[in-house]
């Protein structure tokens, strides 16, 4: 190990428990480690509402090792978000959800070249028909990179819908929605209409098209991996939910 990364493990902070599981407790099922509960940067007991949610948070403290390292576990961070902030911004958040719908992803259609059209139309297409045929959000399709303004009703709805969830199911939806730039896909993943996986890949198909051409960079790729597994932590943190 170089200077440098004896130091940065240095700095993590070190494994202090032997075993990670749930229990019932406040607000549901609670995280305990060897029997004590975490809390969450405010201080609330880490807790989820269903037991296989709380499993899984649990699962990413016991997969850690000598050092803990958070950016290994995402559905930890999102389970604090839940519990910290969500429910004093809700607003906030569901009035990002329905801007995003605004400025959907899988509206804005290329103009060129024609192979690319043909994929966004057959792979985008029929999740922008599910969303205004089962979800009551129908948004218009637009060529190139000039915003087009969505039905205002539509819009709306992206909102109510959002608002209708609790505050773990608002949180993966925001999340998603950021991590996809698309609140259609991130409804149909919240929904199960979607894997993680198709979701993330429908997501960047534009940037697949263009790798696919002209190849792609090994940081690249290590980001696309990391959101990839943003993407399938979240498929789990809905089927927790449901």
């Amino acid at each position: 190990m170089s200077a440098r990364g004896y130091k940065e493990a240095q700095d993590l902070p070190r494994r202090f428990y032997k075993t990670a599981d749930v229990a019932a407790g406040e607000g549901g099922f609670v995280v305990r480690l060897d029997g004590r509960t975490p809390r969450t940067p405010a201080g609330k007991p880490l807790a989820a509402p269903t037991k296989p949610l709380a499993e899984l948070v649990a699962a990413e403290w016991k997969a850690q090792g000598e050092h803990i390292l958070i950016a290994t576990m995402p559905a930890m961070r999102l389970a604090n978000t839940a519990l910290d902030h969500i429910g004093q911004a809700r607003e906030a958040v569901v009035a990002e959800v329905a801007r995003y719908a605004g400025s959907e992803l899988l509206c804005y259609r290329a103009e060129a070249p024609q192979t690319l059209v043909e994929r966004q139309a057959k792979q985008w297409q029929p999740l922008l028909d599910w969303a205004g045929d089962e979800l009551g959000i129908a948004l218009e399709l637009a060529q190139g990179v000039v915003h087009r303004q969505q039905p205002p009703a539509s819009l709306e709805r992206a909102g109510a819908l959002a608002g209708e969830l609790d505050d773990f199911a608002l949180a993966g939806l925001a999340h998603a929605t950021a991590l996809f730039g698309s609140a259609v896909l991130a409804f149909a993943l919240q929904r199960g209409r979607l894997s993680g996986a198709d979701a993330h890949a429908l997501s960047r198909l534009d940037e697949t098209f263009q790798e696919e051409r002209w190849g792609i960079d090994a940081e690249a790729a290590e980001r696309t991996g990391a959101l990839a597994a943003e993407a399938a932590m979240l498929e789990r943190w809905f089927a927790a939910l449901r």
